[in-house]
């Protein structure tokens, strides 16, 4: 675990994320009764009713992965610097969401994995196999198979989005390696952009339910017994739980889970095609607005989805299907949790205080022009480097700015003279000699044409940088 921000070891797809037969007339739970305890004994009233329906369908997860350690750089100078080979094992929760065996956890969980255990609460062991794995969203689905006909407990998700801050929660999972365990709390925040990766592009349900390593993929349950999240981090200083946990929304986790069903091999986020900047006091001084909540419009991918939906330069998103937007990183997680070819409505605020809603359908951001990877060959500086073109799949992919221009992106390096040159993977090229370079194929000419010399400028983290080879 790392101090501060700790990773802690969280239509037909819709009918096939559902647990089989869920076409069937489901009965409906009463509105929530938020209604403060009226006595002692109310405040006695036990969770024991909610444990025994949502933990059998909680599990215990197990990765192997062998790592290799350089040994002492000193005795590698003398060609005996061997790598060791260890095995390192990482645990984690999952939760069961179809009794045939799909079970949903927290990425980083698994990631490397070779070999995946999972115990059910029963204590039957199983060997696992990825289905999907989203480091974006910090989730993985795993596939165990069971005895024929035998269907397992699951834990229905409830992403219908009305849970509110004050609402009770359970958390459970298997922290320590000591057992299943369960905690309860309250939702602190919902929405919270707090992101240890730094995207940006999730809202997080914060909670004070206790929650420590072995708790990331463990089910955060609401007082139905259905999933509303998947615990995924806390931030601490000491390194355990401060009351400050962090769950994906189950919207999000539905998302990935009927993408892995489906056959998906990566889950497609639809964008705004819009480049945004959150409200502050000063723009919302600016523009006459009363809070400084929503999203400004700064640009317009041209003929995007928002551009055809008639979205404008200087306009105000403050909604999104009628929930508010927040600030710039909400608004992105609420497209995201769309699927392709969804209708979003968008109030939007324009001069003069005037309010419009607009409707625009949900696109996967643009893969123009094509990725054209490639590994650089040859003798000059980016030899070795795996490039491709820069497009806003792409640059929606790996995080970056999807309005920062036409580029060749380094997305790998590998052996050859541009590891030891100093160029990074997210380095963007964006000339050679003096070529402008938009695409792979210019790159590869530039390259290969005849030079004594080398000037290569790229782009790293929002700096330009001019190389001398």
């Amino acid at each position: 675990m790392r101090a501060l921000r700790v990773l802690i070891p969280a239509a037909a797809l819709l009918v096939a994320c559902s647990e089989p037969g869920a076409g069937q007339a489901q009965p409906a739970f009463a509105p929530p009764n938020r209604v403060p305890p009226a006595s002692a004994a109310a405040v006695k009233t036990s969770f024991a009713p909610v444990v025994k329906r949502a933990a059998p369908a909680v599990v215990n997860i197990s990765a192997r992965r062998i790592v290799r350690a350089q040994t002492d750089p000193f005795w590698e100078l003398f060609g005996l610097g061997v790598p060791r080979a260890r095995v390192a094992n990482s645990l984690g929760s999952g939760t069961i969401v179809r009794s045939d065996g799909v079970i949903v956890t927290n990425n980083h969980v698994v990631e490397g994995g070779q070999e995946i255990t999972v115990a059910l609460a029963d204590r039957r062991e199983f060997p696992a196999r990825i289905l999907l794995a989203d480091p974006r969203t910090d989730l993985a689905v795993l596939k165990i198979d069971v005895p024929a006909g035998e269907r397992l407990p699951v834990l229905p998700i409830d992403d219908s989005g009305d849970t509110e801050v004050g609402d009770l929660v359970l958390a459970i999972g298997d922290p320590f390696g000591v057992g299943q365990t369960v905690t309860n709390g309250i939702v602190s925040a919902i929405n919270r952009t707090a992101d240890p990766s730094g995207d940006g592009g999730s809202a997080y349900i914060q909670t004070d339910a206790a929650i420590n390593p072995g708790n990331s993929g463990g089910a955060l349950v609401d007082m139905d017994g259905d999933l509303i999240g998947v615990n995924s981090f806390i931030l601490s200083r000491s390194g355990t739980s401060s009351g400050v946990g962090f769950a994906i929304p189950a919207a999000v986790v539905r998302r990935v889970v009927e993408t892995a069903v489906g056959g998906g091999r990566a889950v497609i986020r639809p964008w705004l095609g819009a480049r945004t900047q959150s409200v502050t006091s000063e723009i919302a001084r600016s523009l006459g607005l009363p809070l400084p909540q929503g999203a400004l419009v700064a640009d317009l991918w041209p003929n995007g989805s928002a551009a055809r939906a008639g979205l404008r330069q200087g306009d105000v998103i403050t909604e999104v299907d009628g929930r508010p937007v927040v600030d710039a990183a909400s608004l992105n997680y609420a497209i995201a949790t769309h699927r392709p070819g969804d209708a979003i409505r968008l109030t939007v605020r324009r001069e003069a205080g005037r309010q419009e809603t607009l409707t625009m359908r949900a696109e996967a951001p643009p893969a123009t022009p094509a990725r054209d990877q490639r590994t650089i060959e040859g003798q000059n500086p980016l030899d070795g480097a795996t490039v491709v073109n820069l497009s806003p799949a792409v640059a929606d992919e790996l995080g970056l700015d999807p309005f920062g221009g036409p580029g060749v992106l380094i997305s790998g390096l590998g052996r050859g003279f541009a590891a030891g040159a100093g160029f990074r993977p997210g380095d963007i090229i964006r000339s050679v000699n003096g070529r402008r370079v938009e695409t792979v194929r210019q790159l590869v000419a530039a390259l290969e044409a005849p030079s004594r010399g080398w000037q290569v400028v790229f782009e790293r983290g929002g700096q330009t940088i001019t190389a001398r080879f």
